[in-house]
């Protein structure tokens, strides 16, 4: 289990991470959430040494991190770090090899990989030939090859296309249910979601937020009501008893209501008042207790 414990850093009068406290637990896929700048990247360095803490301490099984830990992690940083000449497989037999794994272990490892990232035909290829997507499912490759117990992913999603986003959680699930710890951040809070089990958002350096997903919203002392209306039926609508907020999101309106709210009343009153053809009543989503948590 990884445990970031109660770090600190400040860069002069800018503080990146103020108490920043979460686990990642074996099996288990967490979401490692937060705006621009609120210190997910600062974070993951620390985990692997590349930046020291002011105070605080990373924990792997109950102890701190030493060479050899680290070399049971794997990582894929936001600015990729792989050689744009190299061939694609000669690459991922660099990275094994770094890793003490033999060449022929390392061969068989990075041709596997590529085989599951949909990448066997590419695999003599350099770099520099393959699309940005398809550089991406390398990187994660060169993060996987050694079969790290611990994984950690800075935006991996970044860029890809939808078959690429599959794919690559595909492998994520596959990886968490062998029994590795995942964790990655992301902006797409529907695919996070969708794919973790836990989250922990974090805010000017401080996790505000964080459990199970299903959980969080569940427990949350809010409801969502999406709705088929006219604006000038929402403005009635907004102003019942127990509305908390509401906004239009492109295609529906969205009331946000108190937990408590008596939703049959709240239907009533919109069948008497307008032709409604749409209405769902749900917990909030992911991305509605992220908006609150970091408001």
């Amino acid at each position: 289990m990884l445990e970031i414990d109660d770090l600190h850093k400040r860069y002069g009068d800018i503080v990146a991470l103020d108490g920043c406290s979460f686990t990642v637990e074996p099996g288990r896929m967490v979401g490692f959430l937060g705006p621009n700048g609120a210190g997910k990247t600062t974070t993951m360095r620390a985990v692997f040494g590349l930046l020291r803490p002011d105070s605080g301490e990373v924990r792997w099984d109950g102890r701190p991190i030493d060479a050899a830990a680290k070399a049971r992690f794997g990582y894929m940083p936001e600015q990729r770090g792989l050689y744009p000449k190299m061939r694609v497989r000669d690459q991922l037999v660099y990275f094994a090899r770094l890793h003490d794994m033999d060449k022929t272990a390392a061969g068989e490892a990075a041709e596997r990989w590529l085989a599951d990232l949909g990448l066997a035909d590419r695999m003599g290829d350099p770099l520099e030939n393959l699309s940005h997507g398809n550089q991406q499912r390398v990187q994660l490759a060169a993060a996987l090859v050694h079969d790290p117990d611990l994984l950690i992913l800075d935006e991996p999603f970044s860029g890809l296309d939808p078959l690429g986003a599959e794919t690559m959680a595909s492998v994520l699930r596959r990886r968490a249910a062998e029994g590795a710890s995942v964790m990655f951040s992301s902006h797409q809070l529907d695919l996070v979601e969708d794919l973790c089990d836990d989250v922990a958002i974090i805010h000017r350096g401080r996790i505000v937020l964080r459990g199970n997903v299903h959980d969080l919203k569940v427990g949350s002392e809010r409801r969502m009501v999406e709705l088929d209306l006219s604006d000038s039926q929402m403005e009635v609508v907004s102003e019942l008893e127990g509305v908390i907020d509401s906004r239009f999101d492109g295609q529906r309106h969205v009331l946000t209501i108190e937990r408590g709210t008596d939703v049959r009343k709240l239907l009533a009153t919109l069948q008497d008042s307008a032709d409604l053809e749409h209405f769902v009543f749900t917990t909030p989503s992911l991305a509605d207790l992220f908006r609150e948590a970091v408001a």
